[in-house]
């Protein structure tokens, strides 16, 4: 009787070893996290939304065992609308502001082996998430920045859109109605000279200029 159930123990752990080596854990799915992200309003220009961005995750599903791994670093990151977003190859999600809509964005691991190098078939598991860039319904009006002079200095907006260097010219949308504030920066060494075009009037309080962006404006700035 006792050699029986040594016996036996030793039948039931060699079945086990080579169920358990016959079956090393298989990836089966991938779930990103989360599944759905939206950013903008419509009251938004598109152009405004650039940079906005989210950290995704890559969760894992396998089996044998079962259990939920985080795999976003051994996944490859993609979108299917590179000009709504962009995803990196860690799993950050950024607004390219470049259009609106909706962007299919996938992490893909190709399976050819288990987790412990034991040879399988072979298989493309990809999980997808979808970020929508809501599109803009207001209407826009330009307000382009032109920067010159022998000195050197930044004009920026706000809210934010122009960032502008010596020389340069920027341009950005705004909502019409919506006030816009302009400072102008000189770099060390270099002095503000003046303001130019739509900044030329009443609206100018030193380095400042404020605009009511009814329609299109042009604006020009100098540095000493």
């Amino acid at each position: 009787m006792y050699r029986s159930c040594v016996l036996l123990l030793i039948v039931a752990g060699l079945f086990l070893l080579f169920s358990s080596c016959g079956h090393e854990q298989q990836l089966v799915s991938i779930q990103i996290q989360p599944t759905t992200e939206t950013f903008g309003a419509s009251n938004i220009p598109v152009s405004a939304d650039v940079g906005l961005s989210i950290q995704l995750r890559a969760l894992g599903n396998f089996i044998h065992p079962p259990v939920t791994k985080d795999i976003t670093s051994q996944v490859v990151w993609a979108s299917n609308s590179p000009q709504i977003v962009n995803v990196d190859a860690n799993g950050l999600l950024t607004v390219t502001g470049q259009a609106c809509g909706n962007a299919l964005v996938s992490a893909t691991v190709q399976t050819n082996r288990s987790s412990g190098n034991i040879d399988s078939s072979g298989a493309i598991v990809t999980g997808n998430m979808t970020a929508t860039v809501v599109c803009f319904t207001g209407t826009a009006v330009s307000l382009t920045v032109s920067v010159s002079g022998t000195g050197q200095g930044t004009v920026v907006s706000s809210p934010p859109g122009i960032n502008c260097t010596n020389p340069g010219n920027c341009s950005a949308l705004f909502i019409s109605g919506d006030i816009v504030t302009l400072n102008a920066t000189p770099n060390l060494g270099s002095t503000f000279g003046a303001w130019g075009g739509a900044c030329g009037g009443g609206n100018v309080s030193g380095q400042m200029c404020a605009l009511t962006m009814s329609v299109s404006q042009n604006v020009t700035a100098s540095f000493n």
